[in-house]
C-alpha cells in the first residue's frame, strides 16, 4: 500500500474511532451529570423526639442555632417552635444548595412546608475554601471524622451564617419571622449539623462527594509538583556534583587534553546544555524513545480488581409487620399534582413492596427442584434457591402485570377499601371515569368487582364462560340438599329471577354472588366470593 493511501485509510480509521467514542463520552457526560445532581441533593427522614437537653451538641451546631436565635423577633414563636421539634413535629427534611424544606405538622390536619434560604458561596470565595482545606491536611481529616474546624468557617470565606442570614419562610398564615414551623425546622437542621457538617456545606453550594473530588485532583496537582520540583533539584545538584568534579580532574592533567572542546570563557561552575568538558553527554537527560520501553504500560481497574476479595454482604433487615405510611404532604396552590393522590401513590407503592418481600420467591416448579438439595422455599427477603447450572431462577411477583383499565381500579379499590359511597369516593369515581371514557357508575360497580374478586371478580363483571359440567350439577345437587331455592343456570350463572339473586362461579373455583333492582338487568357485585355455593347464596338470601 503506498503512503498516501496508507495516511488516507489511517484517517478514516481515526474518524470512525472518533465517531465511536462520541456517544459514550456524551454518556459518561450524562452520567457524571446525574451523579452531580444527586449529590447536590439530600433527604433525612423525621429525627426522632427529644423531650430535654440542648438540639446542638457541637460549636458549630449551636453557632447555627444562635445565628436563629439572635435575628428572632418574638421568642414566643422560637419557644413554641422549639417544643414542635422536640415533638418531632418536622417531617422529612430536604437539603439543596441555599434551600432547606420540610413539612412541619401544626395544628391543622394538613402540614405546613416550611422552608429555610441561606446564599451560596460563589465560585470564587470556593476556591479560596478549597485551597484553604488542601493547604491544611488537617482540616481534610477532621471534616472526614464529622467535624468542622473552626479555622476553616471562621476563615477568609465564612461559612456558618451570622446575624439575618437565614431567611425562613412558611406556606402558614403566620406572617412571624420566623414563625414557630420554620423555628422547628431550625432547630432539627441544628442536629443534623452536629452529626454531619458536609450538610452545611451542601446548604452552601457544593455536595460532598463533589467537594472529596475536587480536593482530590488538587491534591494530586499539589503532589506532581512537589515530586516534579524534588527531581529537578535532585538532577540540577547531580550535575553539578558532576560538573565540578570534570573541572577538578582536568585542573589536575599534566597537560593539554587531546581534542578537548576550546576553553569557556563563561565563569566555571556554570551549567549549559552542551556538551561538558568531558565531552560526553548528560548521562542523566535520556531521550524519550530510550525510556519509553521500560515505562509501566497501566493495568486496566477491571483487571486489577478481578481478584480483589470481596466480603460476604450483610444479611437482609427483617421484614416489618406492616409496611410504611408515607409523610402527610402539605396543601399548596399551583401544585403541578394533587397531594392525596401523591400520598395515595406512595402509600400502595411501600405496601406492594412489603407484601413482595413477604412473598414465596420461588415458583412452584423452581421450589420443588430445588427443595431436594436446597430444602423448603425460602421468602423474598432471604435467598432464592438456586438451579441446577448455578444460576437463580425468576422470581415470581404477587402483583401481575395489569392492563391499565385493571391497574386504575385496584388503585380505587384499594385507595378506601371499606367506606362507601362518600364525597371522597364520588369525587375519585368521578375523575377516574373522565380520565377512561366510562360513566361513574361503570366506575364503582368495576371497583366492587375488584373488591370481591380483584382481577376475577373483574373479569366475571362482563364476560361469560363454559366451566365444566360437573362442577355445575355438584353446586345444584348442593343447594337443593340444603333446602335452597332453585337458581337456572346459564354459561356461568345460577338465576333465581323472582328474587333478582345471582351466582356466578369463577376460573378460580369460587362462587360470586350478585344482586339486580327488581325490573331491570342491573347486577351489582355483593358481599365476598365463597368456594362453597351454599354460602355464598346463604350470605345472599340473609341480606
Amino acid at each position: 500500500m503506498s503512503p498516501r493511501w496508507s495516511d488516507a485509510a489511517g484517517e478514516v480509521r481515526r474518524e470512525a474511532s472518533g465517531f465511536r467514542g462520541r456517544p459514550a463520552a456524551r454518556g459518561r457526560a450524562a452520567v457524571a451529570d446525574r451523579q452531580a445532581r444527586a449529590d447536590r441533593s439530600r433527604t433525612f427522614p423525621p429525627l426522632p423526639a427529644r423531650a430535654e437537653g440542648p438540639f446542638a451538641a457541637s460549636w458549630w451546631g449551636n453557632a447555627w442555632v444562635d445565628a436563629l436565635e439572635s435575628t428572632a423577633l418574638d421568642g414566643a414563636r422560637l419557644d413554641r417552635g422549639r417544643a414542635y421539634a422536640r415533638e418531632g413535629h418536622v417531617d422529612t427534611i430536604n437539603v439543596t444548595p441555599g434551600r432547606i424544606v420540610a413539612t412541619v405538622r401544626g395544628s391543622r390536619p394538613r402540614p405546613y412546608s416550611a422552608e429555610i434560604r441561606l446564599r451560596t458561596l460563589s465560585g470564587q470565595e470556593w476556591d479560596e475554601v478549597l485551597g484553604a482545606i488542601a493547604a491544611e491536611p488537617a482540616q481534610l481529616a477532621a471534616l472526614l471524622a464529622k467535624k468542622l474546624p473552626r479555622a476553616l468557617a471562621e476563615g477568609a470565606v465564612r461559612l456558618l451564617p451570622g446575624p439575618g442570614d437565614l431567611v425562613p419562610r412558611c406556606s402558614c398564615p403566620d406572617h412571624g419571622r420566623p414563625c414557630k414551623h420554620a423555628a422547628a425546622l431550625c432547630f432539627q437542621v441544628a442536629r443534623l449539623l452536629d452529626a454531619d457538617p458536609f450538610v452545611l456545606l451542601l446548604m452552601r453550594g457544593r455536595g460532598e462527594r463533589e467537594l472529596l473530588d475536587e480536593l482530590s485532583r488538587r491534591h494530586a496537582t499539589r503532589t506532581a509538583q512537589a515530586a516534579r520540583t524534588t527531581a529537578e533539584s535532585a538532577t540540577l545538584a547531580a550535575r553539578t556534583a558532576r560538573h565540578t568534579a570534570d573541572e577538578s580532574r582536568a585542573s589536575r592533567m599534566p597537560g593539554p587534553v587531546p581534542d578537548s572542546p576550546a576553553p569557556d570563557s563563561r565563569a566555571p561552575g556554570s551549567l549549559t546544555r552542551e556538551t561538558p568538558v568531558s565531552g560526553t553527554p548528560f548521562p542523566d537527560a535520556p531521550s524519550p524513545a530510550a525510556s519509553a520501553p521500560g515505562e509501566p504500560t497501566g493495568v486496566l481497574a477491571r483487571d486489577a480488581l478481578a481478584d480483589r476479595h470481596r466480603p460476604p454482604l450483610p444479611p437482609p433487615l427483617p421484614l416489618p409487620e406492616h409496611p410504611g405510611r408515607p409523610p402527610a404532604l402539605p396543601d399548596a396552590d399551583g401544585l403541578p399534582f394533587d397531594p392525596a393522590a401523591l400520598e395515595f401513590l406512595a402509600a400502595d407503592a411501600a405496601a406492594r413492596a412489603h407484601g413482595f418481600l413477604s412473598f414465596p420467591a420461588a415458583a412452584p416448579a423452581a421450589t420443588a427442584a430445588g427443595s431436594a438439595s436446597t430444602g423448603s422455599a425460602t421468602t423474598g427477603s432471604a435467598t432464592a434457591p438456586t438451579a441446577p447450572g448455578g444460576e437463580r431462577p425468576p422470581l415470581r411477583s404477587p402483583f401481575p402485570q395489569l392492563p391499565a383499565w385493571q391497574d386504575a381500579v385496584r388503585l380505587a379499590a384499594t385507595a378506601h377499601p371499606t367506606a362507601g359511597l362518600t364525597s371522597a369516593t364520588r369525587a375519585l369515581y368521578r375523575d377516574l371515569a373522565a380520565a377512561t371514557g366510562r360513566t361513574p357508575a361503570e366506575v364503582a360497580r368495576s371497583v366492587a368487582a375488584w373488591r370481591q374478586g380483584g382481577p376475577e371478580g373483574l373479569a366475571l363483571l362482563d364476560t361469560t364462560w363454559n366451566p365444566p359440567a360437573g362442577d355445575f350439577d355438584r353446586a345444584r345437587s348442593a343447594l337443593i340438599a340444603a333446602d335452597l331455592p332453585p337458581l337456572r343456570p346459564r354459561h356461568n350463572h345460577l338465576t333465581d329471577p323472582l328474587r333478582r339473586i345471582q351466582l356466578r362461579y369463577g376460573r378460580d373455583h369460587r362462587w360470586y354472588p350478585y344482586e339486580s333492582e327488581p325490573g331491570a338487568e342491573d347486577w351489582w357485585p355483593t358481599g365476598p366470593a365463597d368456594p362453597d355455593p351454599v354460602g355464598a347464596l346463604t350470605t345472599l338470601l340473609a341480606r
